[in-house]
């Protein structure tokens, strides 16, 4: 489910605001070439079960690594995104961010599989026992010509 973050009100004092607090490893990545000049991927402390992704649009600061320990980002202006990460910090320029929470292990959870009624289990069990001899296969054959 990706979102836009949207910017506060003007004339409020939302400044800055935190955007995402990532724990443990977060992997960066890099894409010069197209509009999501760089994406954060790991798991944030409000939402420990869900990979986060969150894309800058904007060009990756050249001296960020690929891998960040714990960092958080911060809003500090319109455009203007910090990132933190243990003692060091990188500005990144970007006309928006999107986060992305992956949320499909939890949906599934919610939602259990669904039971496959006992007539088409029967249904199939008798076609790919048909399908497996030969003289079965005709009589396939010759159901499918009716």
């Amino acid at each position: 489910m990706p979102s836009e973050i949207p910017p506060p009100a003007p004339g409020s004092s939302a400044w800055p605001l935190r955007i995402a607090s990532f724990r443990s490893t977060v992997s960066c990545r890099r894409d010069p070439e197209g509009p999501l000049g760089l994406t954060l991927i790991g798991w944030t402390t409000d939402h420990p079960d869900e990979k986060v992704s969150l894309a800058f649009s904007g060009v990756a600061p050249g001296n960020l690594p690929d891998v960040l320990e714990n960092p958080t980002v911060d809003r500090i202006d319109a455009g203007r995104y910090r990132i933190s990460s243990s003692a060091r910090e990188w500005i990144v320029e970007a006309t928006a961010v999107h986060l992305h929470r992956q949320i499909a292990s939890a949906f599934y959870r919610a939602i259990g599989p669904r039971t496959v009624p006992w007539s088409k289990r029967l249904f199939w069990r008798v076609v790919l026992a048909l399908a497996a001899s030969h003289l079965g296969k005709r009589v396939l054959l010759a159901l499918r010509g009716r």
